[in-house]
């Protein structure tokens, strides 16, 4: 993830970050220097135990927190705020109730300057990319989870951002719900070629989606491995029952056992 010849051709680098909360003598180090190499395109899955610094370091990737050192890189910028280059999806859609799913993807667009009805005509592109064009009109409250979370793709999406950050957006989804919404997200990755970084608890969700999946340690939050995965090119469905899938999975779970442990051991001493 962070070799030189990555590097050089990054869309999103992560240079030494580490991010501490409160003073030198009593604060917390949420993560240590974390450095990676993003190229274009790649689909990049963070796993690691609770409280590991993963959602820290999306929220600085975000530029909705700043690092305590180091830097975030996209297209050789720094990152110093939130930016329409970057689209976040969270784990709750946090949509406008009182706007129609229309209004809610073109919202952006319009923020950024767009005419109402450049804005509208994206925002439909893009809720017919997600597979909910017949429901522009609706209001969010309308619609189950699994639609809301669509809609918040579609909104993120409209900004055409280079990057798009997902914060473990299927958590709070039924399992099937989730698999299918999986199998989604891989197609309009695949159409649309975008940069996604993606946290996540499940594995399998990880093993299924990613290009690329980074397993972070207890706090300090820190790199602990880094592999590359093919099996998001393949069309089955039942990927996650081959002998290959589940070998990749038990590689994982040992890893992520270890941290886990670690990461209880923490809190029993707090």
């Amino acid at each position: 993830m962070s070799s030189p010849a990555r590097a050089a051709a990054a869309k999103l680098s992560i240079n030494a970050v580490s991010k501490r909360y409160g003073s030198l003598l009593d604060g917390v180090v949420a993560l240590e220097p974390v450095d990676m190499a993003i190229a274009d395109g790649d689909f990049v899955c963070i796993v690691g135990p609770s409280g590991c610094g993963k959602s820290t370091l999306l929220n600085i990737i975000a530029g909705f927190e700043s690092p305590t050192s180091g830097a975030v890189m996209v297209a050789g910028n720094a990152i110093n705020a939130p930016g329409p280059e970057r689209g976040v999806v969270f784990q709750q859609g946090a949509l406008f109730n009182w706007m129609t799913v229309l209004d809610n993807v073109a919202f952006g667009p319009q923020a950024l300057g767009w005419s109402a009805a450049q804005a509208r005509e994206t925002a439909m592109r893009h809720l017919d990319l997600v597979g909910l064009a017949s429901f522009a009109h609706r209001y969010p409250y309308e619609l189950s989870g699994g639609m809301q979370q669509r809609v918040a793709i579609a909104r993120a999406l409209a900004n055409e951002p280079e990057v798009l950050l997902m914060d473990e957006p299927f958590a709070a989804l039924d399992h099937q719900t989730r698999e299918l919404l999986q199998e989604e997200i891989h197609r309009i990755w695949k159409g649309t070629g975008k940069t996604i970084v993606w946290i996540t608890h499940s594995i399998d969700e990880a093993l299924y989606l990613a290009t690329h999946i980074v397993v972070m340690s207890a706090r300090p939050g820190r790199v602990k491995a880094a592999f590359q995965t093919t099996f998001g090119d393949s069309a089955d469905p039942f990927i996650s029952t081959t002998p290959e899938f589940v070998e990749a999975k038990r590689q994982i779970v040992a890893l992520l056992r270890e941290e886990s442990i670690e990461a209880q051991r923490q809190e029993a001493m707090k």
